[in-house]
């Protein structure tokens, strides 16, 4: 078994940040339903700007509002204005094709990627060369 990448939302503008607020993060719902991530997954936070990383929950936003707001303690790893990168994963005993949602400013989704990941893609290339990463294809 292994854990791989099923969903991303790739730099999403952090728009709030809430200290007084149980925790999670609160993402536009028409965001999680376009590359299949669950109110309440857990997801990988990545901030482009600082390089912070965590791990959290997800809570649904307004749809069509683009809102990407850190509640609680997460509040405190990124800036507003910041650009994240959302990410869930999956633990499988068979290659999967990722969801990508590529964003702009606003967090409406620009571009939609698949990831298509098999079990052939080397961890390792020749002669100790890194391996190639996944394909991206529209």
């Amino acid at each position: 078994m292994r854990w791989m990448i099923r969903s991303k939302i790739h730099r999403a503008t952090v728009t709030d940040a809430r200290l007084d607020y149980e925790g999670s993060i609160t993402v536009d719902e028409d965001l999680l339903d376009r590359v299949g991530i669950w109110v309440g997954e857990k997801v990988l936070v990545a901030d482009v700007n600082n390089g912070n990383r965590f791990e959290t929950y997800t809570l649904p936003g307004e749809r069509g509002s683009g809102i990407i707001a850190l509640n609680g303690a997460a509040a405190h790893m990124c800036e507003l204005g910041d650009k994240v990168i959302i990410m869930a994963f999956e633990l499988t005993d068979v290659p999967i094709h990722a969801k990508v949602a590529l964003v702009d400013d606003q967090n409406r989704v620009v571009r939609d990627l698949v990831y298509r990941c098999s079990s052939s893609t080397p961890t390792e290339g020749p002669e100790g060369t890194p391996g190639r990463p996944p394909t991206a294809s529209s």
